[in-house]
This record gives C-alpha cells, sequence and structure tokens, in this order.
C-alpha cells in the first residue's frame, strides 16, 4: 500500500473515497455476522467512517487503525468528541472517547488486542496484491478463534480512484482465508447497485468466520 499517497490525498483535502453516511451494505449485513454487544470490533484502515459511530452505537469496545493524523483528529472533531490521546510510541498514538479506540499508525505494526469481529469496507481494496497475504495473515492473527469478518470489497471500474484500488475475486478471497469458511453474502453483479453517498463503489460482500 502506497502510504504517502493516502496521507497526500487527506493533507490536500481529496477524499472523494470517504463516504458521508453508513454504508448500507454494513447495516444490511452486519447481522449475519450474529454480532454480540459484548463482543469486540476492528476497523483497519478506518478514515473518518461514519460507520465507527454506527458499530459503536452496538458494541462496547471499537478499535480503529487509520494511518492519517488528520483523518483521525478530523472523525472526532467532527462528533465534538474530545478523546483522551496517548502517544504508545515513536509511530503510534492511541486515540480513546467512551467506545471508540482509534489508533494512529500501520494496521501491521499497530498494537491491538484479539477481538471478536472485523468489519473491513475498500480495505483489502486498496492493498496491492503482494501484500494481501501478509494483510490477510494479520487480520487473522488479531481474531479469536469463533470470530468473523465482514468483508466489502470495491469495484474500481466505477472509482475514480481506480489507479489506486485493486479487484479482488473470488478465488483470491478464498485463498487468502483458506483456513476459514468462506461465504458470498452479495455479489456485486447479481444485485443494482445502490446509490452512494461518497466513497469507493461497493462490490461483493463476504462473510469470513475463522473456525480454527
Amino acid at each position: 500500500m502506497k502510504i504517502d499517497f493516502w496521507l497526500d490525498k487527506w493533507a490536500a483535502g481529496q477524499i472523494s473515497f470517504h463516504q458521508i453516511q453508513e454504508n448500507c451494505l454494513l447495516l444490511k449485513f452486519w447481522p449475519k455476522l450474529l454480532p454480540k454487544s459484548d463482543e469486540t470490533v476492528l476497523v483497519p484502515l478506518c478514515g473518518k467512517s461514519e460507520d465507527l459511530v454506527w458499530l459503536a452505537s452496538r458494541h462496547q469496545e471499537i478499535y480503529g487503525v487509520e494511518i492519517s493524523e488528520i483523518a483521525v483528529r478530523d472523525f472526532f472533531a467532527g462528533h465534538f468528541y474530545t478523546p483522551l490521546v496517548t502517544r504508545v510510541d515513536s509511530s503510534h498514538e492511541l486515540y480513546q472517547f467512551d467506545e471508540l479506540n482509534l489508533y494512529r499508525g500501520d494496521i501491521f505494526t499497530a498494537p491491538l488486542p484479539a477481538v471478536d469481529l472485523i468489519y473491513d469496507r475498500a480495505a483489502l481494496t486498496v492493498i496491492p496484491q503482494q501484500e494481501r497475504r501478509p494483510y490477510a495473515e494479520r487480520l487473522l492473527s488479531l481474531l479469536k478463534t469463533g470470530g468473523r469478518i465482514l468483508l466489502i470489497t470495491s469495484d474500481p471500474a466505477q472509482s475514480d480512484e481506480a489507479e489506486k484500488i485493486f479487484s479482488v475475486q473470488k478465488d483470491e478471497i478464498e485463498q487468502l482465508f483458506y483456513r476459514c469458511k468462506v461465504t458470498c453474502l452479495s455479489a456485486f453483479s447479481a444485485v443494482k447497485p445502490a446509490a452512494q453517498s461518497g466513497g469507493f463503489p461497493d462490490g461483493d460482500v463476504w462473510l469470513i468466520e475463522k473456525t480454527g
């Protein structure tokens, strides 16, 4: 993932990839995970997503990771939250407010706890193919046995950021998460795309269950 590219986008305010409302596919398919309120949730590459607020209203502990300090600060300022900020080390800061715990830093190195649920919307999509295996292994290393992932891909052909997001097909997802039960909940080609309030165009929706 070209970190400097995304940092420059945030710095320039060029964030057409940001979705200004909760993702409709999250609202529709999150119940498929059979989530419990006391289960912890991880949102990788979270930006300043409104999905964090929606998840925090349903779970007692939410963890997010975002490389851009601008995105993290904008998220809290936009909701009039005043977080407790702790400098963890030279590469990571932790922003905490009620149920929310956002790490400013790299998803591969942030000191995250084990979690029960992961919500990946378009994060895997911006990971170049050569980095997807380490990314998937990182997610699985953080996911408890019995944990579930809701994965929403994006369609690069429909995006203004097509040069920086990548197609992820069924075979690759099954290979990346080969130790898990992988179920396609919704295929982009099988449904008419819903109107979106900004952000990458949604693609397929996957339920990934870590069985062992």
